[in-house]
């Protein structure tokens, strides 16, 4: 495997909960929970849960949109020495973004109506290489080429464009500035599935022209096992399950992974699934002590309810779970 690109270790973000007689706050909530990870240079990393589980906050937290409460990431970028963004300051991070880039998941939302296409992406170049006039509208129709739309669209408004177009628009501006890493947030989410694929297939495309890293967030397994080589499976915060695609998918390890997967409706009348336990999967609530999945897994026990446990390495997949390997 590749070396690293990026290093997360023992991340945290909490947010303030509720509000008091004198309007403080009654306590905090945990959106990423002391996650660690590394993303692989040329990789694609997946991070998927349902809704609520983190993911979209931990995307945020490396893009440092968001500032983590406590934790470490380090960015490794070509040629320099490695960058902590947890403690950068708005000078280096002006910086970082030119090589950590975002596609965000409403294409519509992220683009100003008011502005022409050749303004939209080209407003990074403009501040961070100078660039005008028909100097900039020459980069912009490459990067436009480069994303299956014709250079002539340069001085169209975001509206007359489909949510495809929106979408390809978002992934040029990403692209500009030549980026190592790309977090590409539910990206094709909000596109029929024909779009989808069409959208799914140029980001491989272009990462594979442009040496690219990605981290795809998303909650649709199917696209994940599509487009990803290794799947974080977070819930409430942690990541219960880290592991290739092809392992993840074939031998999942945790009950959540499998209660996922088993949700993931087959094309086929006559397949039957395995059963999942569909009151104890209905159940939202929380455990204030040991695994957070305690009070909807169907295997829990005494020591479960108990104690937090500790991260397992099973045939090179991690796993948030006692009894990993067993059940």
């Amino acid at each position: 495997m590749s070396e690293p690109i990026l290093e997360v270790r023992e991340l945290q973000m909490t947010f303030p909960i509720g509000g008091g007689f004198f309007g403080g706050p009654t306590g905090t909530v945990r959106a990423v929970d002391n996650v660690s990870f590394d993303v692989h240079r040329g990789e694609t990393f997946g991070i998927v849960g349902e809704s609520g589980s983190g993911k979209t906050t931990l995307g945020r937290c490396i893009m440092r949109v968001l500032n983590p409460t406590s934790g470490r990431i380090t960015l490794h970028r070509t040629g320099r020495a490695p960058d902590e963004l947890v403690t950068a300051n708005r000078k280096l991070l002006t910086e970082i973004w030119r090589d950590v880039r975002m596609v965000f998941q409403d294409p519509q939302s992220s683009l100003n109506p008011r502005l022409r296409v050749v303004e939209l992406v080209g407003q990074c170049l403009r501040k961070s290489e100078g660039l005008s006039g028909a100097e900039l509208a020459t980069r912009v129709g490459e990067l436009l080429e480069q994303v299956g739309l014709p250079k002539e669209f340069l001085m169209r408004f975001p509206n007359a464009f489909s949510g495809g177009q929106r979408q390809r628009l978002g992934i040029a501006r990403a692209l500009a500035t030549g980026p190592e890493l790309v977090i590409a947030d539910e990206a094709v989410s909000a596109l029929d599935v024909s779009i989808q694929a069409q959208t799914l297939n140029l980001m491989q495309d272009l990462q594979e022209k442009f040496d690219l890293t990605y981290i795809f967030v998303a909650h649709d397994l199917a696209v994940v096992e599509h487009i990803c080589d290794r799947i974080a499976v977070m819930y409430l915060g942690q990541i219960v399950e880290l592991a290739h695609r092809d392992e993840l998918f074939q031998d999942p390890k945790h009950p959540y992974t499998r209660a996922l997967l088993s949700a993931v409706p087959i094309p086929d009348p006559r397949a039957r699934k395995r059963g999942q336990n569909r009151k104890s999967l209905s159940d939202g609530a929380v455990a204030k002590t040991g695994c957070k999945f305690a009070s909807r897994c169907p295997h829990v026990t005494d020591l479960c309810r108990a104690e937090m446990p500790p991260m397992k390495n099973i045939n090179g997949t991690d796993v948030l779970c006692h009894f990993a390997g067993d059940v």
